[in-house]
């Protein structure tokens, strides 16, 4: 099973920071067996989310340069309360560094104004040709679905707060 959970990018400045939404779902899956008389959707999920959103703040600065971006730490996870279906999950991304290779990250969740979850993470960037030269298709077939996938989440709704709709996103 793939897990893609972003929904949407709500804010974006570009190399600096990202606000993202997650829509739990009574629908998904995996709530099922966590648990199944009490679904909430799982703690690493919510450090996923904060991941994801990090993830695409990298792809949009780098132009999906590299087909790879991978949570390499996590450092001072903190889980305050639970997200429970129906809810939808606001992460804040904040970027601390950002070089070729890697970067560094902190983020919060937040549902209701109530802050959920927060940490620190560092994610490495890389490509599978750096690995072996016969990747290079792999590696065109994950940018292509990464930039498909930008598509659908970024859509037209995407500003940054200091320059207004960024006009180099994708438009429906």
């Amino acid at each position: 099973m793939k897990f893609a959970l972003i929904d949407r990018i709500l804010e974006l400045d570009p190399g600096k920071r990202v606000v993202a939404v997650k829509a739990v779902s009574l629908a998904e899956e995996y709530l099922a067996d966590h648990f199944p008389t009490f679904p909430v959707l799982p703690g690493v999920f919510m450090l996923e989310a904060l991941v994801e959103s990090a993830s695409w703040l990298v792809r949009q600065h780098e132009d999906f340069a590299h087909s790879l971006i991978l949570l390499r730490e996590a450092n001072n996870v903190t889980y305050k309360s639970f997200v429970k279906p129906g809810q939808i999950l606001r992460v804040e991304v904040d970027c601390r560094r950002l070089a070729l290779g890697d970067s560094q990250f902190s983020g919060v969740g937040r549902c209701d104004d109530r802050e959920v979850v927060k940490a620190r993470f560092v994610l490495r960037h890389l490509n599978l040709i750096d690995g072996d030269p016969r990747m290079a298709s792999a590696d065109e077939r994950l940018v292509s679905a990464a930039r498909k996938r930008w598509a659908l989440i970024a859509g037209k709704t995407v500003c940054t707060p200091e320059r207004g709709v960024d006009t180099s996103l994708p438009v429906d």
